[in-house]
């Protein structure tokens, strides 16, 4: 059963959530972060992407980067622009996008569950990517961003969220992409025992996204009890930031694929090769959207197409089952020589928030192929986890994104 606990969050002070939010680190170039934190100089970046405190010829990676972090984040505090509750709290973040809300409780997760598989993985991480946040996390003593969690659905947990959106939150705003972010904090003693007392009642929890900052945080947790001869478990680097969302609310967009060349054939050769795995439909040249699990839309030289798999490359194995691993089993690897997609520079990935026009403008631009996926479920996620197996790479979009900076864990 999961170990979900309140905690005692460091956030900002009323009247600058707004101001210091911020989209999660991963998502900016640095350029792209050094451009937002020109605009706001509260934003979050000067915690998250803290180069950008620096002349732009700096090592991002240099440990006075990682100190100037630590420096601003509590500096921040000290200031009061950032405070801490005095009690282990709940939060119930939700998010609306679209006219579309999502709502999560923000708490502490067991970096046992992590390791016993209570907690469940469906990608590898890279160790450099972990190395930055381990860095990260242990040089500011303190996790700044959460990591997101999937559960199925429980009565009990719907119940006392539900009773705490009756009350005004405490943040209110829309960030500038549209996406609205609304806080409360839950620090009666009675709920947060109620919340414990449910959420120990979920027997899996799913790493929706972030899996290289979970993987960083619960690393920094077992450095940090091996160092600790008096460890009880109860320590703050015991468990890590999340934001836990029940499946029913969460959307899984689509992940694209952009191919640059077509291994030496023509794309009328390369639409035959298609033929022998998929169905082709052709669609004229407006943008065609995938509608079902199966199908699959191409986009070359102008035209849409609609590719639905034909039966004998269906697979029952929750992995090999995926529309992307289909495309890319029977399609990419065979035909294109797309071996890896992690390093294959050959092939580009683009997130469905960005929608099918970006695909129509790389291939004019920069691309001979783009390939218009249908979104991977939460079920399928759960499935892959279930059993074991790893996704491919860039199988899941989430969107909204969590904001960093409105909740912060202290490890000290």
């Amino acid at each position: 059963m999961a170990e979900i606990k309140p905690f005692q969050a460091i956030r900002p002070k009323e009247g600058l959530e707004e101001r210091i939010a911020a989209l999660p680190y991963d998502v900016y170039s640095s350029e792209e972060a050094r451009r937002e934190v020109e605009k706001e100089p509260y934003s979050f970046l000067r915690i998250d992407r803290a180069e950008t405190q620096f002349a732009p010829d700096i090592d991002m990676y240099a440990q006075e980067v990682y100190q100037k972090a630590h420096d601003t984040l509590w500096g921040m505090v000290e200031r009061g622009e950032l405070i801490q509750d005095d009690t282990p709290c709940y939060y119930v973040y939700e998010l609306v996008m679209n006219g579309r809300s999502q709502t999560g409780v923000a708490a502490c997760a067991s970096i046992d569950d992590y390791l016993n598989q209570v907690i469940k993985k469906h990608e590898n991480t890279r160790a450099d990517k972990e190395e930055d946040r381990i860095r990260h996390v242990e040089t500011c003593e303190a996790q700044t961003g959460p990591i997101f969690l999937a559960y199925r659905r429980q009565e009990q947990i719907a119940k006392e969220v539900a009773r705490v959106k009756k009350q005004k939150p405490v943040y209110d705003f829309t960030a500038p992409d549209g996406v609205t972010h609304r806080l409360w904090v839950m620090d009666e003693k009675e709920a947060v025992a109620r919340l414990e007392e449910a959420f120990a009642q979920v027997e899996t929890v799913y790493i929706a996204d972030a899996h290289h900052r979970c993987a960083s945080a619960v690393k920094v947790g077992l450095r940090k009890r091996e160092a600790c001869p008096s460890y009880t478990g109860e320590e703050p680097f015991h468990s890590f930031l999340s934001v836990l969302f029940p499946d029913e609310e969460l959307m899984i967009l689509d992940y694209n694929r952009v191919i640059k060349d077509l291994h030496g054939m023509t794309p009328q050769q390369f639409l035959e090769c298609i033929k022998t795995k998929y169905e082709v439909t052709p669609k004229g040249t407006t943008a065609y959207r995938p509608a079902c699990k199966g199908e699959t839309a191409l986009f070359m030289q102008e035209q849409w197409y609609c590719l639905r798999v034909r039966e004998e490359y269906k697979r029952e194995n929750p992995v090999e089952g995926l529309d992307v691993s289909i495309l890319q089993n029977e399609i990419l690897e065979p035909f294109l020589q797309i071996e890896d997609p992690k390093t294959d520079k050959r092939i580009d990935f683009v997130g469905g928030i960005r929608g099918l026009e970006e695909l129509e403008r790389r291939v004019r631009e920069d691309c001979v192929a783009a390939f218009a996926m249908y979104p991977t479920s939460i079920q399928e996620l759960f499935d892959v986890a279930d059993a074991g197996l790893l996704m491919p790479p860039k199988s899941t979009w989430f969107e909204p994104k969590l904001r960093s900076g409105l909740l912060i864990h202290s490890i000290r």
